[in-house]
């Protein structure tokens, strides 16, 4: 038990605040993303040419945040299934059983605990 009464601070509640860490960043960057794209638009509806739209456009450009946040939910996520995986094993429930929760093959799950056990 941790000092405030609850559960001891494993690591798959730490991936799992990591995760929700990332979600808050990737809202955030998406956000601005859709601004930069409602102000491409707009500025294509005013008239302009596809060249001074695009040219015009800031770095990062709008691909290079989607493909930012992509990224980092792909990382994030697979800690947080690796470990909710481990933990899930940790209280006994079998492969299979994990397998089937996760809608993955058991083949898939022990390749992530795999991962999780591997100490590099």
């Amino acid at each position: 038990m941790t000092d405030t009464g609850g559960p001891l601070e494993d690591d798959a509640t730490r991936a799992l605040r990591t995760l929700l860490t990332e979600l808050d960043a990737c809202t955030a960057q998406l956000e601005q993303a859709k601004a930069r794209a409602e102000a491409l638009l707009a500025a294509r509806a005013s008239g302009l040419p596809w060249q001074d739209v695009v040219g015009s456009e800031a770095r990062p450009l709008i691909v290079e945040r989607i493909s930012t946040v992509l990224g980092a939910l792909s990382t994030a996520g697979h800690a947080w299934r690796r470990e909710q995986a481990a933990a899930l094993q940790a209280e006994d429930v079998s492969i299979n059983r994990i397998a089937a929760m996760f809608g993955v093959t058991r083949q898939r799950i022990s390749a992530l605990l795999r991962e999780a056990n591997d100490p590099a």
